[in-house]
């Protein structure tokens, strides 16, 4: 029987579209499905919202739950993580409103910038921490990380836990297709691509119809035509005016939401330049909204959950169930996937995690290179990857240095603050998270 591990599994919704994606699956329609999480109330609401899927599908499949990890991953073939250390109260609140004291405006604030840091600086202990318990209960099992910020995360644990088999994955990929051929009028099924990058900015390198029709051209026009309809189906708040903007500079279309690509860029937030945000539309502080929101309305859809006799289920576009139908059933599939960089884009740094297709089946998940990337994307990237790296190495060597080297080199940041005030904000948000961030960070800090 195959036994997938959830960690993180209260977060309910989430755990609905991954589990019931693999009750899906022929495969893993009678898994063991192991639900994982330290609050007990979420891990019980999960438990009652997994049960009523697998009786909603007709699968076999049966739910244990855990507080304990070790327990939860003991003989796991499948690992799924998602949480988010120190939540949104008082973590993610810390990493937008000391910034903002600052000046400096952010939209997520999960994947690079100060807010990504600290998010890296909270995250990664706790994922070696999980590597180091499969090692030892589960030493054969894949790890499906969908944790941010997603780059640092997979750098770090593939650096000190290199026999582990993992991947980080994300959906932007998928999304994009999916909302340029709604742009263009034309079915996904029909549309031809090629990815490469690393998460949250990596680009479509090759885009076409069935018939190899280059889609580009179709999309400059419909831009300078206004005939592109921008708004972001996956997010009302933010249509894609950056992400069209970029690509009429760049000639390639990247594949992150414009909310997040603002802010891995210094183009487009500034604090002395407001038209700029009034024009490309970009939500300031909006994942902080969000969350409220999200908080504000859980229980009623709990309620509504609890209540349904049945839970309906629509399969999703995440890769989890398909990676590990292919690998149980040995049939290929392909996917997008955050791996450690062993030359697959030779451009960037070697360990560096990129998001290249793969290949997956009986033997697992199997990368492929893309070494033609422009050398004006690699650029980019590279922007990115500097702050990937140096806050890597200071969760490697315990060393405080490295992180302020990591936030001085931050695109956005630097474009809005002086060296001195990035130290003096950094400053500030180590001691903010007290006993979030690892002990070495706090001691190195006071010191």
């Amino acid at each position: 029987m195959t036994k997938i591990t959830m960690i993180g599994a209260g977060s309910t919704v989430f755990m609905k579209n991954l589990i019931g994606d693999a009750l899906s699956k022929a495969s893993l329609s009678a898994a063991h499905i192991a639900l994982m999480d330290i609050d007990p109330n979420r891990l019980a609401q999960s438990e009652l919202v997994a049960k009523k899927l697998v009786l909603s599908v007709g699968a076999a499949a049966t739910i244990s739950t855990h507080t304990n990890q070790r327990e939860a991953l003991e003989g796991a073939d499948f690992v799924i993580v998602a949480f988010q250390i120190g939540g949104f109260d008082p973590s993610t609140k810390i990493d937008f409103d000391i910034p903002n004291s600052y000046g400096l405006r952010q939209t997520i604030a999960d994947t690079l910038g100060i807010g990504g840091i600290m998010r890296g600086l909270r995250t990664v202990p706790h994922l070696w921490m999980i590597a180091e318990d499969m090692a030892q209960v589960c030493p054969g099992a894949t790890m499906l990380q969908y944790v941010n910020p997603m780059a640092i995360n997979t750098w770090a644990l593939s650096a000190r836990y290199p026999a582990l088999k993992q991947v980080g994955l994300c959906h932007s990929v998928q999304n994009t297709v999916e909302e340029l051929a709604l742009d263009l009028g034309l079915d996904e099924k029909t549309l031809r691509y090629r990815v490469g990058g690393i998460n949250h900015m990596a680009f479509l390198l090759e885009f076409t119809d069935a018939d190899g029709k280059d889609l580009y051209p179709a999309m400059r026009a419909g831009y300078n035509a206004g005939k592109i309809p921008l708004e972001s189906r996956w997010n009302a708040r933010c249509p894609n005016l950056v992400r069209y903007e970029t690509f009429m500079h760049l000639g390639y279309f990247a594949t992150e939401s414009s909310e997040h690509f603002a802010e891995y860029v210094p183009w487009f937030i500034k604090s002395h330049r407001p038209d700029l945000i009034e024009k490309f539309r970009i939500p300031l502080d909006e994942y902080p909204a969000r969350c409220v929101e999200q908080l504000a309305t859980w229980e009623d859809q709990y309620a509504e959950l609890q209540n349904a006799p049945a839970i309906a289920h629509e399969v999703s576009n995440e890769y989890a169930a398909t990676i590990m139908d292919s690998i149980v059933t040995g049939t290929p599939s392909v996917i997008y996937g955050n791996i450690a960089n062993t030359g697959l884009i030779p451009q960037l740094p070697q360990g560096a995690a990129v998001e290249v297709p793969c290949l997956v089946d009986g033997h697992g998940i199997q990368p492929t290179v893309v070494d033609d990337i422009p050398k004006h994307l690699l650029a980019l990237m590279r922007t990115n990857v500097n702050v990937q790296e140096l806050t890597v190495e200071a969760l490697l060597t315990e060393d405080i240095a490295p992180l302020y080297h990591a936030a001085y080199m931050d695109p956005h940041t630097a474009a809005e603050l002086d060296l001195r005030q990035i130290r003096s904000l950094l400053d500030d948000l180590l001691i903010a998270h007290g006993d979030w961030i690892p002990e070495w960070a706090r001691k190195r800090h006071a010191a």
